[in-house]
C-alpha cells in the first residue's frame, strides 16, 4: 500500500446521514494528522448545513470531489445501502475509508469493498470502536490467561432510549436505507464484542426482534448464538431503554462482569477466591480513527479490523434472517 506524504492528511466527509457523521469530522479538525476540507451529501439541505458547521466548502457532485486532488482520504457515513457504491468509487478514485459500521448490507458486498480498497491500494477501517476500549483488553486478558477456565457463555447489552423520547432521526428506521433497526445499528458493538470474546462463526443463530414504537424495523432485539464448543452468546440491543452497558463472561472456573455504570470490571469463581475481585482496567488504546490515520501514513493495512467488519456483517445478516422465522411453542 502506497504511503500519503500530503501532512495534514486531507480528509472529506462523505455523507450526513448517521448520526456519527459530526463526530468523525470533528476528529478530521481535531487529528494532528488530518484536516477537513469538503463536505458531500446526496442530501443537499443536510450536507450544506454539515459544511457550514465545520467551515468547509460543500460539494454537491461526488465524482467530482472525489476527483479533487486536495482530497486524500474520506470519511464515509451515508445510509448503509450505499456503502458499497459509496466505497468502491472512492477506492477507485484512490482516497482511503474510514466508514461507520456495518461496512456493507452483506457479505457479499462487503468483499467487494474489500477488493476494491486492497486494488487500488487505500486504507480501509470501520469504526468499531468498543474492541480499543480498556475493559475490553482486560476482559480478553483474562479469557486468554484460562482462569475462567473453558469459557461457556457470554452476555452484551448495548441500548439507548433514541426511539421514545425520541432523539434517533427517523431515517434510522427505514428498512430500505438503514437496512435493519436496533441490531443492524446499535447492536453491531455487542456482536462484535461477542465475536471476539466466544469466536466469529457460531453455529446457530436464532433471533427475536419487536418494536415498541411501531416502526417498521425493530427498536429491541436479542440474538443468541450457539457455538460447537456449547458456548451461548446473547446480545442484546435496543432504542427503547437506556440501561446500563453489561458484559457478562462466564467459564468453568470464573466469571466477569463490567458495567458503565460503575465503569468497573468485577471477576468471580473459583478461580479467583472466596470473594468477587475488582480488575484493573487499562487506558483505552487507540481509537480507530487514529489507527486509519496510521495506517495510512504507514502505507499499512488494517487486516484484523477488516476481517472483523466482515464477520460482524455476516452475523447481523444472520439474525435478521433468522428474525423473520416465526417463533414456535
Amino acid at each position: 500500500m502506497p504511503t500519503t506524504t500530503t501532512t495534514p492528511i486531507r480528509v472529506a466527509v462523505v455523507g450526513f446521514w448517521h448520526v456519527h457523521a459530526g463526530d468523525y469530522a470533528r476528529q478530521s479538525v481535531e487529528h494532528p494528522g488530518t484536516e477537513l476540507v469538503a463536505v458531500w451529501d446526496d442530501d443537499q439541505d443536510r450536507g450544506r448545513a454539515g459544511a457550514e458547521q465545520f467551515g468547509v466548502e460543500f460539494v454537491a457532485d461526488l465524482d467530482a470531489l472525489l476527483a479533487r486532488e486536495d482530497v486524500d482520504a474520506v470519511t464515509i457515513t451515508t445510509s448503509t445501502d450505499v456503502h458499497r457504491d459509496v466505497i468502491t468509487r472512492a477506492a477507485r478514485a484512490g482516497k482511503h475509508v474510514f466508514t461507520e459500521k456495518l461496512l456493507a448490507p452483506t457479505v457479499d458486498e462487503c468483499e467487494e469493498v474489500v477488493a476494491a480498497c486492497e486494488a487500488a491500494g487505500v486504507a480501509l477501517v470501520v469504526s468499531l470502536p468498543r474492541l480499543y476500549h480498556g475493559y475490553t483488553r482486560a476482559i480478553t486478558d483474562e479469557i486468554a490467561s484460562g482462569r475462567l477456565g473453558q469459557v461457556n457463555h457470554a452476555r452484551v447489552r448495548l441500548s439507548h432510549d433514541g426511539a421514545v423520547v425520541p432523539w434517533l432521526p427517523e431515517r434510522f428506521f427505514d428498512p430500505t436505507t438503514a437496512i435493519g433497526g436496533a441490531l443492524t445499528d446499535l447492536g453491531c458493538h455487542p456482536v462484535y464484542l461477542t465475536q471476539l470474546f466466544l469466536g466469529a462463526r457460531p453455529d446457530t443463530v436464532q433471533a427475536v426482534y419487536r418494536s415498541v414504537t411501531g416502526h417498521a424495523v425493530e427498536d429491541h432485539a436479542v440474538v443468541t448464538v450457539g457455538y460447537p464448543s456449547q458456548a451461548i452468546g446473547v446480545i442484546e440491543a435496543g432504542f427503547v431503554a437506556g440501561t446500563p452497558f453489561t458484559i457478562e463472561v462466564a467459564g468453568t472456573a470464573g466469571w466477569l462482569s463490567y458495567t458503565d455504570q460503575e465503569a468497573r470490571l468485577t471477576a468471580g469463581g473459583s478461580a479467583y477466591g472466596d470473594e468477587p475481585v475488582t480488575i484493573d482496567v487499562p487506558e483505552d488504546a487507540q481509537d480507530a480513527f487514529g489507527r486509519w490515520v496510521d495506517h495510512i501514513t504507514s502505507g499499512t493495512r488494517a487486516d484484523d479490523n477488516v476481517a472483523r467488519a466482515v464477520e460482524l456483517t455476516r452475523l447481523v445478516v444472520a439474525a435478521n434472517a433468522a428474525a423473520r422465522v416465526p417463533a414456535t411453542v
